[in-house]
């Protein structure tokens, strides 16, 4: 089955004075779909999410999405003023006055009712991440963007985060774009990965991106090896600086269905 598309990137470029921070993207984000988006630190990850998101924009290519399509987005961190008294309920308040009775509803969604009234300057990093994805649900979206959403939780919290968006998934039948650094903790709950070290390395499902030898030049052998299914044909390495040292990559956009 065919899922039809949210938004499509094509052809995307940036770059910063000599520096190519993204070169030649193309990918599409399905309907009730899990796209991941893995690669290694200063592989594009964030910037290409925020050229999604319209907050920067590229040197060459184009962002189309469906018309009216609401998108929630989790950013990475978020730096509040420490001298700011903040409570959980005020900080989902801005910049939309949303009801108490909304913000229980997606803190129950989020598994944390109790934070309603607790200082987000006392929040744990996995209580501040839960805080985040409520924010991002309050928009109801279509489509939510996720960045490094397990950022700062320990491993038992990563797990469960992972598991809970999964289920937010099934629950509000949204369409998830998630940037993740391991592939093993996103196995399970991803339909799609896209590998990206400033272009488009290599893209499918999990078990085949675990095996592709792009995944694993980036990652190392052993990373890899507890992963790897079945081999999936690709056409291009990398030499130690993550350039490309042969043919030019696989364009990314390998449909999903």
């Amino acid at each position: 089955m065919t899922h039809p598309d949210l938004a499509r990137l094509e052809g995307i470029a940036l770059q910063a004075g000599k520096k190519q921070i993204l070169s030649n993207i193309n990918l599409s984000l399905h309907d009730d779909c899990i796209t991941t988006l893995i690669g290694p630190n200063g592989a594009g990850k964030s910037t290409l999410v925020k050229i999604l998101l319209g907050l920067v924009k590229p040197t060459s290519g184009k962002v189309w999405k469906r018309p009216g399509l609401v998108v929630g987005y989790m950013p990475q961190k978020i730096q509040i003023d420490r001298t700011l008294p903040l409570t959980v309920k005020r900080f989902l308040q801005i910049p939309y006055s949303y009801s108490k009775l909304e913000i229980e509803s997606v803190l129950a969604d989020v598994g944390a009712p109790h934070l309603l009234d607790y200082s987000i300057h006392d929040l744990s990093g996995g209580e501040m991440q839960r805080t985040l994805l409520a924010r991002a649900l309050l928009r109801n979206p279509d489509l939510l963007v996720l960045d490094e959403p397990v950022q700062g939780v320990d491993i038992n919290g990563q797990t469960e985060l992972y598991n809970l968006i999964t289920s937010i998934r099934k629950k509000r039948r949204c369409s998830v774009l998630m940037i993740s650094h391991d592939l093993h903790l996103v196995m399970a709950s991803t339909d799609h990965v896209i590998c990206l070290n400033t272009h488009v390395c290599c893209s499918g499902h999990p078990e085949a991106v675990s095996a592709d030898p792009a995944y694993i030049e980036l990652f190392g052998a052993s990373h890899a090896a507890t992963l790897a299914l079945y081999n999936h044909h690709h056409n291009h390495s990398h030499d130690l600086h993550g350039d490309v040292v042969q043919a030019e990559c696989c364009d990314g956009d390998h449909h999903h269905g």
